[in-house]
């Protein structure tokens, strides 16, 4: 990496060293939204910088990212973090989530100083990446935020959710908002999508998209838009909501709403049959769009 490298999506959050329980059957995989989403974005055409932590053992496991493209700036951590994720449902929507070990927190001077569209703030879980950072991300570039990062809440080594106490202050700061059917509920006591990305649009972030099983929606100046989901099988669902949300904002800077969001629908779609990172290219995207008009 270079200072005077210009970057479409600068992109922070830990590497995860996951584990995944589904159906008895038990796979560890390299993870963490910073991975998954710099695949998807790459290979959505986005020249990315992926900014992450993980102890000098641990380091090899950096090999996914730099692997599909994107550049590296990786810190030192005397840990690094790790997941387990026990699915209890065929469409795996109801997980148990336990934190077995977490890497030092970032810092808002990890913040890379280099020129980038967007800066995505990949993070799993409260306290890896300060609010603060959202702030100062704002005045260098579009901030995008997986509220992930700002709701799940180490409970006695559970991840459980909790709202965001500080959204009012931080979600005008915010250009791109991602979160799930869940999430959104947590945020604004609605099962009702169209009426949480409402509520979470008044509250100030602009592009609000929401994931669910069946459908992608992103509201956005005041009309909300909708694309479906179709995997043939689901073996490749962790790692859904990263991906779309990465794939959108790849797309975003160079195609409008609409079409961000059928792309981004379709590259997850494909991403869902496959464990790990979407390792296809914008024609198989395209394809898929095409066979699913």
């Amino acid at each position: 990496m270079t200072e005077s490298r210009i970057y479409d999506i600068v992109m922070m959050g830990h590497l995860s060293k996951d584990i995944n329980v589904y159906e008895g059957v038990e796979r560890q995989v390299t993870g963490g939204a910073v991975v998954y989403s710099s695949a998807a974005a790459v290979r959505s055409g986005a020249r990315v910088l992926a900014v992450t932590k993980c102890s000098e053992a641990d380091r090899p496991e950096l090999a996914v990212i730099t692997g599909c493209g994107a550049e590296l700036l990786s810190f030192d951590s005397p840990r690094t973090t790790s997941i387990r994720n026990v699915y209890h449902t065929a469409d795996q929507e109801k997980r148990t989530v336990t934190l077995i070990s977490r890497a030092a927190p970032f810092t808002v001077d990890e913040l890379p100083d280099v020129q980038t569209s967007i800066v995505h703030l990949a993070g799993l879980f409260v306290g890896e990446l300060p609010d603060e950072l959202i702030t100062v991300a704002a005045t260098k570039a579009s901030v995008a935020l997986d509220v992930q990062g700002v709701l799940r809440t180490e409970e006695n080594g559970s991840l459980l959710f909790r709202d965001w106490a500080s959204k009012a202050a931080h979600l005008p700061n915010i250009t791109y908002l991602k979160t799930d059917a869940a999430e959104a509920k947590i945020m604004t006591g609605t099962d009702d999508r169209d009426r949480a990305a409402e509520i979470l649009s008044d509250l100030g972030a602009r592009e609000v998209m929401i994931t669910h099983n069946a459908e992608v929606i992103v509201r956005a100046e005041g009309r909300v838009h909708r694309a479906p989901l179709n995997p043939r099988n689901l073996s490749g669902r962790t790692g859904r909501g990263d991906t779309c949300f990465a794939a959108y904002l790849a797309r975003r800077l160079h195609d409008d709403i609409p079409e961000s969001l059928r792309f981004a629908a379709a590259l997850v779609s494909l991403k869902m049959e496959t464990p790990g990172v979407f390792t296809g290219t914008v024609e198989d995207v395209r394809r898929r769009m095409r066979e699913t008009q």
